[in-house]
């Protein structure tokens, strides 16, 4: 594998880790959601209230569009679910043809 080979591999992994942070954060932001609906914690907490704004801001530019198309169920909202389904399809099935992809690009292949 030469150098086109290894930054491909490298990019392949830098995309795969932030798709992996943002399904962590989502999964995150979704557990103190229910922390502070049950008032196990609260905003009061200046670390617990920076995190959760820091996971809002992180979470709901992805959230955002599915809620839209799906309504709460029940009054439960589904759509961390949905997107956890569609970042671990992505990671899956479409990354890893785009790194092979990447890789035969900068390795000169056609």
């Amino acid at each position: 594998m030469g150098i086109g080979g290894g930054i491909a591999g490298f990019i392949y992994f830098l995309v795969d880790q932030l798709f992996f942070l943002l399904w962590l954060a989502i999964i995150v932001s979704a557990i103190l959601s229910w922390l502070f609906a049950f008032d196990v914690i609260n905003y009061r907490n200046r670390f617990v209230g920076q995190l959760a704004n820091f996971l809002d801001s992180v979470v709901s530019p992805v959230l955002a569009p599915l809620r839209r198309f799906i309504p709460p169920l029940g009054g439960m909202d589904v759509t961390p679910i949905v997107a956890l389904l569609i970042i671990s399809g992505v990671r899956t099935y479409l990354l890893p043809p785009f790194g092979s992809a990447l890789a035969t690009l900068f390795s000169g292949g056609v």
